[in-house]
């Protein structure tokens, strides 16, 4: 098997665990045979990657060489000089405003209100790109229904962002072998993996992006600040006592990193009983409105607790896309008092 043959062959190669070749994915670099002993370089993300990857070549080829040599391709080390939250870096200059949705904790339903209200600015006309930033629970793929595809590599080198509704999309969940494997990655490796996304994705020019950070007030939030110009901060929070204490510490912390809020989103904020339209205040009343007071922000609306929003959501059919009027309202409206709070390049 000569060079040519060990590329075309290799490129029909089925990567582990998805319905895709390697060559489809763009994993394969210079190769050549010489002297029965193949050279293959891989162009994989991950360490992770690369091991697996590895291991099928070997077991599909080990009977046709003397020897394999299989390795990962060295990638220019990024520069890392970090800026500052007073004067940050911009490492998305293609991208005219960036906005930052966060929470004080998890399981505020902040990956579903970032990525409502990401596709209903791309409704009003912008180009609009959406990061997961949440690296260890990446969940925008599932919701915008990209969760099966794969990176890929564009002719420069560049990663493609998967695209769906109207979004370019990057998320951590794309460059896995599958949708349940863990990243046991330390907060350093996170952060580098995010810069590499920022500067090696294939994003054109944007109107928006739009981050889905993690939980919290972290490494992440803070490498974001010094790395991005953020043209604004989205809080989301639930009305319950224990979220809007967390909440609380989230915007303290951009306020001490002079991160500019556009307000604070309430989701599950009441709950209209289908049969009797009831409203129950399941976690609490006014929390959001409580905090948006004590700290002079805006309160940007509130979210219902509703069944169908939560369905949709699972199947990657996103309220403000596909859900009825009343759904299509509450994000979109959100979105108007964003636009209205907050110093956008238009």
């Amino acid at each position: 098997m000569n060079s040519h043959d060990l590329k075309n062959s290799l490129s029909e190669l089925k990567y582990p665990g998805i319905h895709k070749t390697i060559g489809e994915l763009k994993l394969l670099g210079d190769m050549k045979v010489v002297d029965s002993v193949a050279h293959i370089e891989l162009l994989t993300v991950s360490d992770e990657s690369y091991l697996n990857l590895k291991k099928l070549i070997e077991q599909n080829y080990s009977e046709h060489f003397t020897s394999l040599n299989i390795t990962k391709k060295n990638l220019a080390k990024k520069d890392m000089n970090y800026g500052h939250s007073q004067a940050p870096n911009n490492r998305a200059p293609y991208a005219k405003n960036i906005i930052a949705v966060t929470s004080g904790k998890g399981g505020v339903g902040k990956s579903t209100v970032s990525v409502n209200l990401a596709i209903a600015l791309a409704q009003k006309g912008f180009k609009v790109g959406i990061l997961d930033a949440d690296v260890y629970g990446p969940n925008i793929p599932r919701l915008t229904n990209t969760d099966m595809e794969r990176i890929k590599w564009n002719d420069d080198d560049k990663i493609i962002p998967a695209q769906n509704y109207g979004l370019k999309i990057m998320s951590v969940a794309l460059t896995t072998p599958s949708m349940d494997t863990p990243l046991v990655w330390r907060s350093s490796v996170a952060v580098n993996a995010l810069i590499q996304f920022l500067e090696d994705v294939a994003w054109g020019e944007l109107d928006f992006m739009v981050i889905d950070m993690p939980p919290g007030t972290g490494d992440v939030q803070l490498t974001m600040a010094q790395e991005l110009p953020i043209s604004a901060a989205v809080l989301v929070t639930t009305p319950q006592l224990v979220a809007t204490d967390d909440v609380s510490r989230a915007v303290m912390m951009f306020k001490d990193i002079n991160v500019p809020m556009a307000g604070v989103v309430e989701n599950m904020s009441f709950f209209i009983a289908p049969d009797t339209k009831n409203r129950y205040d399941i976690f609490g009343t006014g929390g959001a409105e409580k905090i948006a007071k004590k700290y002079n922000i805006a309160y940007l609306g509130g979210i219902p607790l509703d069944m169908q929003i939560r369905e949709a959501s699972d199947k990657g059919e996103p309220p403000v896309a596909l859900g009825n009027s009343e759904q299509k309202k509450y994000y979109k409206d959100i979105v108007e008092n964003i636009l209205q709070n907050s110093a956008f390049t238009l």
